[in-house]
């Protein structure tokens, strides 16, 4: 078990600053009169959403048995990335690890933090060095470690994770945008053990919610306060809260869209081994491949001619385009082109 004073790490100023509340969100009313907040008395989402969003808390609990007090909500992922920089990192002086290569965004909001991003470069099998990371860790002495696992864009899963979580002194986030897919434990299991634990999940991937923006941060009592203090009042809207709510109750239905994903992505691994252009495919526990060609410029124009859309990760990955799995019409016309593509 490692326990570490999180208050040593977290900004004075966000240590210091109140949340804002709205009254309505604290308060449990039977028949109110709502004349507090400005709104028109008319129309169907007339009404702000609620602020602390209780109800999927709450399910969400439940199903990931823990409190609470342990779950924040973002507007997708991205926004709790955001926000677990603003709370850890002073401006234009602390700095955020991240593997490389791995979920551009870190680095993103990094650096409109002004915070500097510091890249630990996977070996050719798209794991982490240890030594590396040791080294990096204490010359750096980061705030905040971003672990994406599965990675994106490689589709590995990261090994050995509690030893980051017991070897870097600060805050480490796991990822796990792709767990769905893996097969793998969530990292939620080990909240009571490691106090410098952050787990993100999403409802973008494996609930095909993307458009819905809705993600999860799972930490301790104490993050997961100071998390909630500088986000923003009403930040996930009605219609997303009531669209994940109604999900959470048909499970059944995610599980069967899930399983039938990883089928298609039997099916396509299988296909590419017939395929010329294709030089590797990469091991992948999430819902997508990186895929490295023999000429990655005439395979990606190639399949956007035929107006298919890949995501192109040369070159920084030499070579290679990330492709996801689709629907089998759509793996087909995936495959049709790429057969069509003469070396």
């Amino acid at each position: 078990m490692k326990e570490l004073n999180i208050n040593n790490f977290i900004r004075k100023n966000i240590l210091e600053l109140q949340p804002y509340t709205s009254f309505r969100d604290q308060n449990e009313f039977k028949n109110p009169v709502l004349l507090d907040a400005n709104e028109s008395p008319l129309g169907k989402y007339n009404r702000y959403p609620d602020s602390t969003q209780k109800k999927l808390k709450q399910k969400l609990s439940e199903i990931k048995n823990i409190s609470t007090e342990q779950i924040s909500i973002g507007n997708g992922s991205d926004e709790l990335i955001d926000l677990i920089i603003k709370v850890f990192c002073e401006p234009k002086k602390d700095s955020i690890l991240m593997m490389n290569p791995s979920f551009a965004m870190y680095g993103f909001y990094a650096s409109i933090n002004e915070n500097k991003v510091i890249k630990l470069d996977l070996n050719d099998d798209f794991e982490i060095i240890k030594d590396d990371f040791l080294k990096i860790s204490k010359d750096f002495k980061s705030k905040v470690f971003f672990l994406c696992s599965p990675n994106n864009p490689t589709g590995n899963s990261v090994k050995d994770i509690e030893f980051y979580l017991e070897n870097f002194n600060g805050v480490v986030v796991v990822d796990e945008a792709y767990i769905e897919f893996s097969g793998k434990k969530s990292c939620i299991e080990l909240l009571n053990k490691y106090s410098n634990l952050i787990v993100l999940q999403t409802f973008s991937k494996a609930w095909g919610m993307a458009g819905a923006r809705v993600g999860a941060a799972y930490a301790s009592k104490e993050i997961i306060k100071h998390i909630n203090t500088v986000k923003a009042p009403y930040n996930v809207n009605s219609l997303s809260l009531d669209f994940v709510l109604q999900s959470l109750d048909n499970q059944n239905k995610i599980k069967e869209n899930i399983e039938n994903t990883l089928t298609e992505k039997l099916w396509l691994k299988d296909e590419f081994q017939n395929i010329n252009c294709i030089k590797k495919v990469y091991p992948s526990d999430a819902n997508f491949f990186l895929i490295e060609f023999e000429n990655v410029e005439k395979a990606y124009q190639k399949l956007l001619e035929k107006e298919i859309l890949t995501s192109k990760r040369s070159p920084q990955i030499p070579n290679c385009i990330r492709i996801n799995v689709g629907t089998r019409e759509e793996n087909n016309q995936l495959i049709k082109v790429l057969k069509s593509i003469e070396l």
